[in-house]
């Protein structure tokens, strides 16, 4: 009796613990559970705890209410120009509504696939191969707008849909990449050219500008030239006419001299005659002169030069008397005050600056992409003035 009041015992905690198991259900967070009792739809069960009618209501299926990711296997789609294509989709989407989810549709993953599939190739059915390998964001919106449509009453909400891949054929893959490769020859050709054209033109503007500087520079050492030689013709010419001015003034001085010592000597007749004599000679040492004469009247010339030069002495001899007036002694560049800057020896101010500028510019040192120690520099004496 005993036994089978604890076998009854038993059975009956048992029974309270199904019980218990079958009313309460804990539902986890994001998602959601579809209630039925006695197969008719109840309520939808919220996250949390949840009480149910044990044998009566049950679960039929839970949801989850988070955005999922599903990616379909390559679906083959015809383009346009009549060309095979495969295509990858991956597909975003969220469960808004359970019920729907539940009741409107056997199986809402299944038909996001299907009718991404259908969808997918109505859109790239109306492109060429061209236009589906770039025109991915205006085939992911199109796909995205249809789909989200399509899918509201089963209580779902498309996010967005994405091409993962784009597989054309082998043929079109090789074509492509022969395409590629010539667009980037002749990409590379056309980069070399205009290298090429740039350096020419550079190259160009270098030897212009390098002529110019050139030119420049001849002309200028050309201007530099001439005015050194216009400058030494004319120190030079001033110097010979100062030297031709004081040779001039030294014969006359000699001469002066000369005439001078003569009548100081007093000479006679007979001097004269002597030394007239002995300058014969010399008249005759030339190879024209083969013949030479002396004048029969020669002693009356004599006589007749030294009454007009001389006064009869006691003798009754002619001598020369010499003036009582001495010849006036000056220097020749105080004869005129003009021809006083012909004997001026100091160095022209415009010269001196200008040979002083010259050696300045000779002294600085060349710029080039070397680096080169500069030489030590002598050290350049102070100019002289020329004397």
């Amino acid at each position: 009796m005993e036994t089978l009041v604890l076998v009854v015992i038993a059975v009956v905690l048992l029974a309270i613990v199904i019980t218990v198991v079958k009313a309460v259900v804990v539902i986890p967070q994001a998602q959601a559970a579809v209630v039925e009792r006695l197969g008719k739809y109840k309520e939808t069960a919220a996250p949390g705890l949840n009480f149910l009618l044990p044998f009566v209501d049950r679960i039929r299926a839970r949801i989850d209410l988070r955005e999922q990711v599903v990616s379909f296997p390559p679906q083959p789609v015809i383009t346009q120009d009549n060309l095979t294509v495969s295509i990858d989709t991956v597909v975003y989407f969220q469960v808004t509504n359970p019920h729907d989810a539940v009741y409107e549709i056997s199986n809402y993953i299944i038909g996001v696939e299907q009718l991404t599939t259908t969808t997918l190739r109505n859109v790239v059915g109306g492109m060429s191969l061209e236009e589906t390998l770039t025109s991915r964001d205006s085939i992911n919106g199109q796909l995205s707008g249809v789909l989200d449509e399509a899918t509201g009453r089963w209580g779902i909400r498309v996010g967005r849909v994405e091409l993962k891949a784009i597989d054309p054929p082998t043929s079109i893959q090789d074509s492509m990449e022969k395409q590629m490769r010539a667009d980037r020859e002749k990409r590379a050709t056309i980069l070399t050219a205009e290298g090429q054209r740039e350096s020419s033109i550079k190259t160009a503007e270098g030897q212009k500008q390098s002529a110019i500087l050139t030119a420049e520079g001849a002309k200028q050492a050309a201007i530099l030239d001439a005015e050194a030689d216009r400058q030494s013709r004319i120190l030079r010419a001033q110097g010979e006419r100062a030297a031709r001015y004081l040779q001039a003034q030294g014969q006359a001085k000699a001469i002066e001299k000369v005439f001078a010592a003569i009548k100081a000597g007093k000479p006679t007749p007979e001097l004269l005659a002597y030394q007239y004599l002995q300058t014969l000679p010399q008249m005759a040492q030339g190879d024209a002169n083969k013949v030479w004469l002396v004048p029969s009247d020669f002693g009356k010339a004599l006589e007749g030069f030294s009454r007009m030069l001389g006064a009869p002495g006691e003798d009754g001899v002619f001598r020369y008397e010499p003036s009582r007036d001495d010849a006036p002694t000056s220097r020749p560049e105080e004869d005129d005050a003009a021809l006083a800057s012909w004997f001026d020896t100091s160095t022209d101010p415009e010269v001196a600056a200008a040979v002083r500028a010259a050696e300045e510019v000779a002294r600085k040192e060349v710029p080039s992409a070397m680096s080169v120690p500069p030489k030590p520099q002598l050290p350049v004496p102070p100019e002289q003035p020329y004397t």
